[in-house]
């Protein structure tokens, strides 16, 4: 199933668009017909335009389109929270829109981006934060060798259960 989903890069420009909740723009820009779902996320949208202006660097691993690939319908959204840190750390992220949810995309995706992260040589680790009552990502990550490394307050999301999984030596 891993190439049933493809992922695009947003980029400043789509990012630009989403946050000012131009839909028709943001579509335009990634060649995607973004759905409404997009909107619904503008404070995401607003700190990764800021991480990126501020970090150019990282728009290549923030804020991806994920869509099928065999119609390139838009079923999710992907990416890492920054490129990798120092010590080759870096936080994944996705989501399924609900209507495609239960249909084995989640595992896609995650299989897509560890895949990812054991490609770059620049990782080490990869990480996933989930709060603990988040079932259908726990188990979706359980279907993965990542170790559960402790938990952490998010100012965001609360309370996480962090996850770890070696990608390198």
């Amino acid at each position: 199933m891993t190439d049933a989903v493809t992922f695009v890069p947003l980029g400043a420009a789509g990012l630009r668009a989403l946050t000012a909740g131009d839909l028709a723009e943001a579509s335009r820009v990634t060649g995607f017909d973004l759905p409404e779902e997009y909107l619904e996320h503008t404070w995401l949208w607003e700190l990764r335009l800021a991480q990126v202006e501020r970090e150019p660097a990282d728009e290549e691993w923030v804020a991806w389109i994920v869509a099928r690939a065999d119609d390139g319908t838009v079923i999710g959204r992907s990416g890492f929270h920054g490129r990798p840190d120092a010590d080759g750390m870096v936080e994944l992220s996705y989501s399924v829109i609900p209507e495609y949810q239960r249909r084995g995309y989640a595992t896609a995706m995650l299989t897509h981006i560890v895949a990812a992260a054991r490609e770059s040589p620049d990782v080490r680790v990869l990480r996933a934060s989930i709060n603990p009552d988040n079932t259908a990502s726990l188990a979706t990550l359980a279907k993965f060798p990542f170790v559960h490394v402790g938990d952490q307050m998010d100012e965001i999301d609360g309370l996480e259960l962090v996850f770890d999984l070696a990608v390198a030596d």
